[in-house]
């Protein structure tokens, strides 16, 4: 995969494009698609190589067992644009991690001019989702659609946690974010972080629209989640 050099970054600019694009499994297994969303990168910005991609994924599955299906525990987009091959999608709910708008967003949902704020889970508390059940036999193909989604910029850590499902454990593949990493927000008023979701846009649309697709997934699931209520109120 080929990604677009400083000199098309500073081309490309952080503007957000006139039509927001939308998140497909064929997009993201396409490189141009791939190319036009992160050439709003700034210049210098590090993203991961197909090679260290194809380690990461070998990494987590050194993990697993066998030749079972894999999960995967989501909490935000992937609740309501999987994008990914799945069996099953069920409510879960993990310990000890809970889903934040922590992760500063300067493309896809922001941009330099525009950044928005992007979710991530983050230590403590706890987390209602879903979990998707990827078949065996497809695990490394769309595991490697979802390693380009959501690992490419390194803001992420995929790891394994337990999720419960009508009251059995569940080992379950998440993305919680990187606190080490400069786009990790620490801890921001409700007033701020509902600003930056109301004015935040890029290539895939508005933080707003991000916000209130989840919010409207979650009630669709019968989920109250007293975080995304709080910024609820605060956004208006």
């Amino acid at each position: 995969m080929r990604y677009p050099g400083p000199r098309e970054n500073d081309r490309a600019g952080s503007k957000a494009t006139a039509e927001p694009v939308r998140v497909t499994r064929e997009g993201l297994l396409d490189d141009a698609f791939m190319a036009q969303v992160y050439a709003q990168l700034p210049a210098g910005v590090r993203l991961r190589s197909a090679e260290e991609l194809e380690a990461s994924i070998e990494g987590i599955l050194s993990r697993h067992v066998g030749h079972a299906a894999v999960h995967v525990f989501g909490y935000g987009s992937l609740m309501w644009n999987p994008a990914v091959e799945h069996t099953a999608m069920h409510p879960a709910k993990v310990h000890g991690w809970h889903r934040s708008f922590c992760l500063r967003s300067i493309v896809g949902r922001g941009s330099q001019e525009r950044p928005g704020l992007m979710l991530a889970l983050d230590r403590g508390g706890a987390c209602q989702g879903v979990l998707l059940q990827i078949e065996p036999r497809k695990v490394r193909d769309e595991l490697r659609v979802l390693w380009r989604r959501e690992m490419l910029t390194e803001v992420y850590q995929a790891r394994w946690v337990t999720a419960h499902v009508e009251g059995r454990p569940v080992r379950a593949i998440t993305f919680a974010v990187d606190r080490s990493h400069p786009r990790y927000t620490k801890a921001l008023s409700p007033h701020e972080m509902a600003r930056m979701i109301n004015t935040g846009a890029g290539s895939l649309g508005s933080c707003r629209e991000y916000f209130d697709a989840t919010l409207r997934k979650l009630e669709a699931l019968g989920i109250r989640d007293m975080g995304m209520e709080r910024l609820r109120s605060a956004a208006g």
